[in-house]
């Protein structure tokens, strides 16, 4: 009988293919864990104020002269603020009895808190009073009302004066 040589390669594959495939099905593992997302919103406001323009003054009018200008307030949705209003720079000039100036003449005139003139805007000081609110997250307009007295009688001239606006919150 004649002898038949036995091939080992193919013997070799199956053995490195039975280490390579699984023999079975299975599933991977899997784990979960869970974390928090946090943050701490702050109160923020913002503040910007229009010019406050009285036009043209005539000395010799028996009527006040009125105005309006604006302040915009942006402040966090739900946080209380104040604004309040200083004496402004002329001097002599004070909360109660704010002044504009040209050189060395000087006009009245004050700020209010409401159209009826009757609570000058200021800082709580004098008589005084500030506009208080609670921020909405958006711009919120305060009105601030001017009014200069009739018959100042001062000269010509073109008078001013710097108000500071401050927010507190």
């Amino acid at each position: 009988m004649q002898k038949v040589p036995f091939n080992y390669t193919p013997c070799i594959i199956l053995a490195i293919a039975g280490v390579l495939l699984p023999l079975g099905t299975s599933s991977a593992a899997t784990d979960t864990d869970t974390f928090d997302v946090t943050v701490t919103v702050i109160a923020a406001c913002e503040i910007s104020a229009t010019d406050h323009d009285f036009g043209t003054y005539d000395a010799l009018s028996p009527s006040p002269l009125d105005s309006t200008s604006t302040i915009s307030v942006t402040c966090t949705s739900g946080a209380s603020y104040s604004v309040a209003l200083n004496a402004g720079t002329t001097g002599g000039g004070t909360i109660p009895a704010r002044l504009m100036t040209d050189g060395s003449n000087t006009l009245s005139y004050n700020l209010y808190t409401n159209s009826g003139y009757g609570t000058v805007w200021g800082d709580g000081t004098g008589g005084s009073s500030d506009v208080t609110g609670t921020g909405s997250g958006s711009v919120q307009d305060l009105t601030v009302y001017g009014r200069m007295p009739a018959g100042q009688g001062e000269p010509a001239g073109d008078y001013s004066d710097t108000v500071t606006a401050t927010i507190t919150y």
